[in-house]
């Protein structure tokens, strides 16, 4: 009996982030970019999927979720799926950053490299030297796997507790997906001046009802986390 108590112990120390991105393409002519992450008890994680699988089954969507297909059709499932975040344990955080401030030449990089450093910014936040941290990434392009791996190294050189960090299809998640949504709604704010989506406003509104304060600002919240990076 010790040794289960002990085993539960451990597992209770092990979190999965599930990290997507918004608006990361350097010429799409969004003016702000975005990398999201949502955060779970590896425990947790099977218990949260079949959550939102009843949820998915009661709003009859068969869809993958994401930010872009919010409708009016389909707000109910969205709003439903907003409650439910905030009544768990889930946590998210978004790293943004307003394109016009980038300067790559100056710093000698490319804009791939400034992408992996805003998920070194993303991941590397209120890490907890006694856990452990599985990390997946929404697959970017064909040289994701090698930076992947250099992140993992960089990321293990300050804190060493990452036991996994790969790339995923976010088909393969449904918190990967939840990610997508909840990161949709701060994009959506921050790159668009007239919001005329009536049911993404909607949604909108219901997360800073939670919230208790606007999603345009940086804050110091766990359950969401703003950081709008400024660049000198």
């Amino acid at each position: 009996m010790k040794n289960l108590s002990y085993f539960s112990d451990f597992m209770n120390k092990v979190y999965n982030f599930y990290c997507d991105e918004s608006c990361h393409l350097e010429n799409d002519g969004k003016p702000y970019m975005f990398l999201g992450r949502i955060s779970s008890p590896y425990n947790q994680v099977k218990r949260h999927t079949a959550a939102i699988n009843d949820i998915k089954n009661r709003h009859k969507f068969g869809a993958e979720i994401k930010w872009t297909k919010v409708s009016n059709s389909k707000l109910p499932f969205y709003l439903e799926l907003v409650d439910y975040f905030f009544a768990t344990d889930l946590r998210f955080r978004v790293v943004g950053v307003r394109k016009a401030q980038i300067n790559n030449e100056a710093f000698g990089q490319t804009y791939d490299d400034l992408y992996y450093k805003m998920y070194f910014h993303l991941i590397n936040h209120n890490i907890d030297s006694t856990c452990e941290y599985n990390v997946y990434l929404d697959i970017k392009d064909t040289l994701s796997a090698h930076k992947v791996t250099t992140l993992k190294d960089i990321l293990n050189s300050r804190h060493g507790v990452f036991r996994n960090l790969q790339n995923i299809r976010s088909h393969e998640s449904l918190l990967m997906q939840l990610s997508d949504f909840l990161m949709g709604a701060i994009s959506y704010i921050k790159n668009n001046k007239e919001k005329t989506n009536e049911a993404k406003v909607k949604v909108i509104q219901k997360i800073e009802e939670y919230c208790q304060h606007s999603l345009e600002v940086t804050n110091r919240e766990d359950k969401v986390n703003l950081f709008f990076i400024e660049l000198q």
